[in-house]
């Protein structure tokens, strides 16, 4: 995920399962969990190195904007996804097991943007069978 600025750039390493299958169609995932099931369809990474409880304070101050637009790359193998979204006032970052992004307005402690502009189902069925290869 990243913003302009050194200290709002927050990299997080994950890796892909065998039951990734990104169909949900308004949230993705990252989790630092070390297994997942078919029911987990937002997921796209698990063992995730970082969750929103680490990410330093100029990032978080940053996000809770409501005029930012965060940014959050993901890459597989040769296979790279962009996703959009916007900064909340309310958003936590207090989670310490996973991170969502999500395309509605809803808040919880994991969501770390809200408005974005694709979700798990609308990634590339190459990139998300990178993911499922363990990628």
């Amino acid at each position: 995920m990243e913003e302009s600025g050194a200290e709002r750039t927050q990299v997080v390493h994950a890796r892909g399962h065998e039951h990734v299958s990104a169909v949900h169609a308004s949230t993705l995932e990252l989790t630092s969990d070390d297994s997942l099931t078919p029911a987990g369809d937002c997921i796209l990474g698990i063992e995730a190195d970082r969750t929103p409880a680490d990410f330093v304070p100029g990032f978080v101050v940053a996000c809770r904007d409501a005029d930012a637009t965060i940014t959050a790359t993901f890459e597989a193998g040769d296979h790279t996804a962009t996703i959009r979204g916007r900064g909340h006032p309310e958003l936590a970052f207090t989670n310490d097991r996973s991170l969502v992004c999500r395309t509605s307005e809803y808040v919880d402690d994991r969501t770390v943007m809200v408005g974005a502009d694709a979700a798990a189902a609308d990634l590339d069925r190459a990139f998300v069978a990178a993911l499922a290869g363990g990628a």
